[in-house]
């Protein structure tokens, strides 16, 4: 029979008083008469595995990188400067290739724009099988065509897509396969696309502005860290040996940049600051995943001057626009609340959420534990509370997120505004140090000199 899945021909058979002792898609007998298609199938299944492997393989070529950069520390001084260049250069290529070879999920926009395409696919009349069939020839940045070839064969067999989609987390979250279940099971799944495409556009306009809002201090630092190695390391002791050959006293501010470059050219100065760089980043990561240690850190975050506002208005926004489009979706309120803490990831927020959940739960409303908890502002709490006296808690929670995206909107444009001048302030006294030090030398050797 002529029909869009195995649903409908199973409800179809059943009209006509009978009992279907099994049911085929076209696809399955094909593959049945078709080796090839067999071996097609089975490889599909063991790719399954593919985004572990990739992780263990990703971790093990980024410890290989990391070993040989220390080791070339070691050779450049002890042994072939040949070797120690090779080694050098092998580290950071092995710790990057392991980076590479981490499965990398998707991003907020390229979620947001293949639940948009489906969306329309499906808007336009196309059942959902050859909806996810034309999706397959659409290029999507951050979802491999395979993706979209296991759905169509999943919906095929009779699953639904959320069942398939909840198979592969590394490409869609939680909240993602809740939201499309309460669009099958309401019968409003183009509505539903298209508010989680919503979402995920807001979301990634959100975490653009923040990231934009970094890159000009980091590539700012991360300029003035290379130029103070390279001045300190290279050119400062080219200025000492010609100090030491003219001989004389120097002034108190050279010697301190000579210990200073003495200290910046051995090779195990280095070493002990990549070591034990590594050995502080282990220990606090070790500190950081115990839950205490979470919590103490994430609670400092957002007491920190400036900084600490953005990570709170970022954290309430998150939550509030997870939230309000989950409710608005369907999804019931303890769930929502569920998935809701697992997306954000603050401990601290995410306890507070943990704690609102259990309330809900014993009966009572959103805005009461949210208001004991402490952590969320008044604001919040009071245009949640007329939410559920309205009965439009996710109208409130959009709300909320709008007020707060646009207070982070200012508080990023504050914060680089701080920090240019800042920076620029710091960076000139440390130029200033610099040459203050090598001119002074000058100085006092040209007058020694000259008596």
């Amino acid at each position: 029979m002529e029909v869009a899945d195995r649903a409908a021909a199973v409800a179809q058979i059943d009209r006509q008083g009978l009992f279907p002792v099994m049911v085929e898609t076209a696809g399955q007998v094909a593959a049945k008469a078709s080796p090839r298609a067999v071996q097609g199938l089975t490889a599909a299944a063991s790719k399954e595995d593919e985004p572990e492997s990739r992780r263990r393989i990703g971790r093990l070529l980024t410890l290989s990188g990391a070993l040989l950069f220390v080791v070339g520390l070691v050779l450049w001084k002890t042994s072939g400067f040949i070797m120690a260049v090779l080694f050098l250069v092998l580290g950071p290529v092995f710790v990057l290739l392991g980076f590479l070879a981490k499965p990398a999920k998707p991003k907020p926009q390229a979620l947001a724009t293949y639940t948009q395409q489906l969306a329309n696919l499906l808007n336009s009349g196309m059942p959902l099988p050859t909806a996810l069939k034309s999706l397959e020839s659409l290029e999507t940045k951050g979802i491999p065509s395979s993706v979209t070839a296991r759905l169509h064969q999943d919906v095929n067999e009779g699953k639904t897509v959320s069942v398939s989609m909840a198979a592969m987390p590394d490409i869609f979250p939680e909240m993602y396969v809740n939201m499309v279940r309460a669009g099958e099971q309401s019968g409003q799944m183009v509505e539903v696309l298209r508010r989680m495409a919503d979402h995920y556009e807001r979301y990634a306009e959100v975490r653009h502005k923040v990231t934009s809002a970094m890159v000009y201090p980091s590539f700012v630092i991360g300029v003035g860290m290379i130029l103070v190695v390279f001045f300190m390391s290279f050119m400062l002791p080219r200025f000492m040996s010609i100090f030491d050959k003219i001989g004389g006293t120097l002034p108190t501010s050279t010697r301190i940049l000579q210990m200073v470059s003495e200290v910046f050219s051995h090779w195990l100065f280095w070493l002990v600051i990549l070591g034990g760089g590594a050995l502080l980043a282990a220990i606090f990561a070790a500190w950081r995943k115990q839950p205490q240690g979470r919590r103490k850190m994430d609670g400092w975050m957002m007491q920190l001057p400036v900084l600490g506002r953005i990570v709170q208005l970022n954290l309430f926004s998150q939550f509030a626009r997870t939230l309000g489009t989950l409710l608005r979706n369907g999804v019931p309120v303890l769930t929502a609340l569920r998935i809701t803490e697992d997306v954000v990831t603050n401990a601290v927020v995410r306890d507070a959420i943990t704690n609102t959940r259990e309330g809900v739960t014993d009966g009572k409303t959103i805005a009461q534990p949210l208001a004991r908890s402490g952590v969320f502002p008044k604001l919040m709490v009071d245009m949640i509370h007329i939410g559920e006296q309205t009965g439009d808690v996710p109208g409130a929670l959009e709300n909320v997120a709008e007020t707060f995206e646009s207070d982070l909107n200012v508080a990023l444009r504050v914060m680089t505004s701080l920090i240019e001048p800042v920076l620029i302030v710091v960076i000139a006294l440390f130029v200033a140090f610099l040459l203050f030090g090598v001119l002074q030398a000058l100085f006092t050797i040209t007058s020694t000199i000259g008596r």
